[in-house]
C-alpha cells in the first residue's frame, strides 16, 4: 500500500509539473496571438503574455495545482532564454566595428543605473524595482532583469514589475523616436547610434531605427549589441557589490555564482565563431532559433507575471516607474548629444 501511495504521488507530482509548464506555454502562445494585432504588436508578446498572466492571477488567483510546473519556466526556463540569447551576440562583430560603441553603450549603462538609483531614493521608490529597471534601462530591457535578478535574489513578482514596466516604457520611446525622425538634424548613421546606444530592448532599436534605412538600423543593432555585451562583466560587478555588502553586514552568505552566464558566453562563442564558419546554418535556422528563444523568454515570464498582485502593485511600482521614466528621458538627451559628436 506504502509503494502503491508513493507511486500515485510521483504520478500527480509529475503531473502537476508538466501541466504547469504547458500552462506558460499556453498564456505564452496566446500573448504571441494578441502581439499580431494591431496596437498590441507594439509591446510585443512578451509583454502581452505578462499582461495575461498578471490578469489571470487577479481574478483566479495563483495556479497552486500547476505550482512546480511554473515555478520551474520561472526560475529554470528563464536561465535557459538566457543562455540561448547569447547566440544574438556576434562578438567577431562587436570586436572588430563596435568598439566605440561599447564605450558610449557604457555610458548609457553607468548613468542610467546610477540616475535610476539616484532618483529612486529621492522618491523613496522600492530600491530593488528600480535597481532592475535600471539595469534594464542601460542594457537590454528585460533579458537583462531576467539575467541579474537570481543574482540580486530579486522577488518573482519585483522582476515580472519591472518587465512590464520597461517595455511599457521602451515602447512608447521607440515610437517617439520614430515621430521625431523627420525633425532631427541627425544623418541616417547618428540617428542609428542614438537609437541603439538610448532605447531598452533590442525590438524596441529595430522599432525606432528601421524607418531611417538600412545603414540605420545596422548600426542601431550593433550599438545595441555593444551594450549586450556589457551584460556579463556588470554581472560580475554586481556579484563582487553583494558578496562585499553580506560582508559588511557581517552575513557569511554568499551571492551563487551564475553559472547560466558560461552558458551564454559559450553561446556567443558558438554563434560568432562556430556557427555558419565551421557549421554551415541557414538563415531560417538562425531565425528559428531566436524565435524559440523568445518563447521560452516569454513563457518564464508568465510564471513570473502569475506572482504579481495588483493590490501591490500601485505602492511598489508607481515610484520606480516616475524613477525609470526621468531616467530615460535623460538618457535620451545626454545620448543625442554624444551620438552627434
Amino acid at each position: 500500500m506504502m509503494n502503491e501511495a508513493t507511486s500515485k504521488e510521483r504520478s500527480t507530482s509529475k503531473k502537476r509539473f508538466i501541466l504547469g509548464i504547458g500552462f506558460t506555454f499556453l498564456i505564452a502562445i496566446i500573448g504571441y496571438l494578441l502581439a499580431l494585432l494591431p496596437v498590441i504588436n507594439r509591446i510585443g508578446p512578451l509583454a502581452a503574455a505578462i499582461i495575461l498572466a498578471v490578469v489571470y492571477r487577479q481574478i483566479w488567483g495563483y495556479p497552486e495545482f500547476l505550482r512546480p510546473g511554473v515555478q520551474f519556466s520561472s526560475k529554470y526556463l528563464l536561465r535557459f532564454a538566457i543562455i540561448l540569447y547569447g547566440l544574438k551576440l556576434n562578438m567577431d562583430v562587436i570586436f572588430h566595428d563596435g568598439l566605440g560603441l561599447i564605450l558610449k553603450g557604457a555610458i548609457t549603462i553607468i548613468f542610467a543605473i546610477l540616475v535610476t538609483v539616484f532618483l529612486a531614493k529621492l522618491l523613496k521608490a522600492d530600491p530593488q524595482i528600480s535597481l532592475l529597471l535600471g539595469i534594464g534601462t542601460g542594457i537590454c530591457g528585460a533579458a537583462a532583469i531576467a539575467a541579474v535578478a537570481p543574482i540580486l535574489k530579486s522577488k518573482d513578482e519585483d522582476t515580472a514589475i519591472s518587465v512590464g514596466i520597461i517595455a511599457l516604457i521602451g515602447t512608447v520611446f521607440s515610437i517617439v523616436y520614430t515621430l521625431l525622425l523627420p525633425f532631427l538634424p541627425l544623418s541616417d548613421v547618428q540617428y542609428g547610434i542614438w537609437s541603439g546606444i538610448s532605447l531598452h530592448e533590442l525590438a524596441h532599436v529595430a522599432l525606432a531605427a528601421e524607418p531611417a534605412g538600412e545603414d540605420a538600423l545596422a548600426i542601431a543593432l550593433l550599438a545595441k549589441l555593444g551594450r549586450v555585451f556589457l551584460l556579463v562583466p556588470l554581472c560580475f560587478v554586481i556579484i563582487f557589490w553583494k558578496n562585499r555588502q553580506n560582508r559588511s553586514e557581517n552575513e557569511t552568505t554568499k551571492v551563487p555564482f551564475p553559472w547560466f552566464l558560461l552558458g551564454f558566453i559559450a553561446m556567443s562563442l558558438v554563434g560568432s565563431y562556430v556557427l555558419g564558419v565551421y557549421i554551415p546554418v541557414s538563415e531560417s535556422i538562425m531565425d528559428f532559433i531566436s524565435i524559440a528563444t523568445t518563447f521560452i523568454l516569454t513563457s518564464a515570464m508568465v510564471g513570473l507575471g502569475l506572482n504579481v498582485s495588483l493590490k501591490d502593485l500601485k505602492s511598489k511600482a508607481l515610484k520606480p516607474f516616475y524613477a525609470m521614466l526621468l531616467t530615460s528621458i535623460l538618457v535620451s538627451i545626454l545620448m543625442y548629444w554624444v551620438s552627434g559628436i
